[in-house]
């Protein structure tokens, strides 16, 4: 027999609840047939959450038993909380592995092969470039989580603006092969003092932080992946004076 639930989700012209498209999806993955109540005005919803006396939609009703929004429901199937919980390596992993990937592909296409000094190159300065725009996304949050360790900042807080724009044009000069002197020492400079500032706060100090280098909102830990970046810029600088 099939099994069938009632959903109540809010759809109106200005709005459309994503938690209700979710409990829909959820519950059809389930294998329920829905029985989809779309909520079409402010006045239809307000007077559906006095009916039931709930505050937000949407509502999973199941075997005429409420079983209560999107967090509610993926309880109901023994699934853990929507969402990323806790810290994670995994923003900043998926931009290495993406700046693998295209350096992969532009090296074969330009030069028929994969590894080469060029392409480590290559992988430094797009990874520089993309974790530069994960900062510039919201320069204010990155700033508040920057000064916090880097030892730079602290003390001269217009840095912490700078910083992101140094890296990326660092990456792009490295794309464009620009001269050394043009590139190398913005890409030592800022990846010397982020290192020193990461070991300090973090092997020496024993801080527990959020790094700031995917941005300032971010549940990467300040750690060994965090000091890879500042290593990577300084590999990438040294790499340009010797290519």
């Amino acid at each position: 027999m099939s099994k069938t639930a009632s959903l109540y989700r809010m759809v109106t012209d200005e709005h459309i609840c994503p938690y209700g498209l979710r409990s829909k999806d959820l519950l059809e993955r389930k294998g329920f047939s829905v029985d989809d109540h779309k909520l079409t005005s402010r006045e239809e919803t307000d007077r559906f959450q006095a009916k039931y006396d709930v505050k937000t939609t949407p509502q999973t009703i199941i075997d005429d038993e409420r079983v209560g929004g999107y967090d509610d429901l993926r309880s109901y199937f023994d699934k853990e909380p929507a969402g990323q919980t806790g810290t994670t390596y995994a923003p900043v992993i998926s931009i290495f592995a993406l700046a693998v990937l295209l350096t992969a592909a532009l090296q074969y296409f330009v030069a028929g092969e994969f590894l080469s000094v060029r392409s480590l190159m290559l992988f430094i300065a797009f990874s520089m470039v993309m974790l530069a725009v994960q900062k510039l996304q919201d320069l204010y949050s990155f700033t508040n989580s920057f000064i916090t360790y880097d030892l730079l900042a602290m003390k001269w807080m217009r840095y912490a603006y700078i910083y992101p724009f140094i890296e990326a044009y660092a990456g792009v000069a490295m794309v464009a092969e620009l001269p050394a002197l043009a590139v190398a020492p913005f890409s030592i400079f800022i990846g010397c003092v982020g290192a020193v500032s990461v070991m300090k706060a973090v092997y020496i100090d024993k801080r527990e932080l959020k790094c700031a280098c995917v941005g300032g909102d971010s549940n990467v830990p300040l750690g060994f992946v965090s000091l890879s970046e500042n290593l990577f810029m300084i590999a990438g600088g040294l790499i340009v004076f010797m290519y």
